[in-house]
């Protein structure tokens, strides 16, 4: 079952527009552009960005949990 987690590497603030791009398997900069269009233009983005760096979960660190 795939799981949607913040990333540990490669994250510019905290690791959730690189954990959802991981998990929609595209480029991180392609979510991060859309993020940001989304801040601009309907003015919800900040506050869903800081809603999800509380509500998803850090990437674990053994990489054995991570296929389950």
């Amino acid at each position: 079952m795939k799981r949607l987690y913040k990333t540990r590497k490669g994250n510019m603030v905290d690791g959730v527009c690189g954990g959802i791009a991981n998990y929609l398997e595209v480029d991180p900069t392609i979510i991060r552009l859309l993020w940001v269009a989304f801040c601009f233009f309907y003015g919800g983005g900040f506050l869903a960005y800081l809603i999800c760096m509380i509500i998803i979960p850090r990437e674990p660190l053994d990489e054995e949990n991570k296929g389950e």
